[in-house]
């Protein structure tokens, strides 16, 4: 279990880091830091391993920053944007079968 806080930047839509909150920002390099640009916290939240998280394990995310000081969560592939229409369109097409409204 960790406090962990969440940047944003101003240059990447999508892209995150994740850092333990008493340590802040000191353990990620600078090079990293720079491809953000003005960097803005957007949350802050008690991490456990069996947290739900979208689109990595929280297990993954406490691993990294316990090895590296950060967890860097990339923009999603164009490809995950359509896999996630299509499984949402499938489900909704099932519901419509099923009589239930999407």
């Amino acid at each position: 279990m960790r406090l962990v806080e969440i940047f944003t930047g101003s240059t990447r839509a999508e892209m995150y880091l994740y850092v333990d909150k008493t340590e802040g920002l000191e353990r990620v390099p600078e090079n990293l830091r720079s491809q953000f640009g003005v960097l803005r916290s957007v949350m802050i939240l008690l991490l456990t391993p069996n947290k739900k998280l979208a689109r990595v394990s929280a297990q993954a995310v406490l691993d990294e920053i316990t090895q590296q000081g950060y967890y860097l969560q990339l923009p999603p592939s164009p490809e995950f944007f359509a896999e996630q229409q299509i499984a949402a369109m499938i489900e909704a097409e099932t519901q419509l079968q099923d009589g239930q409204t999407p």
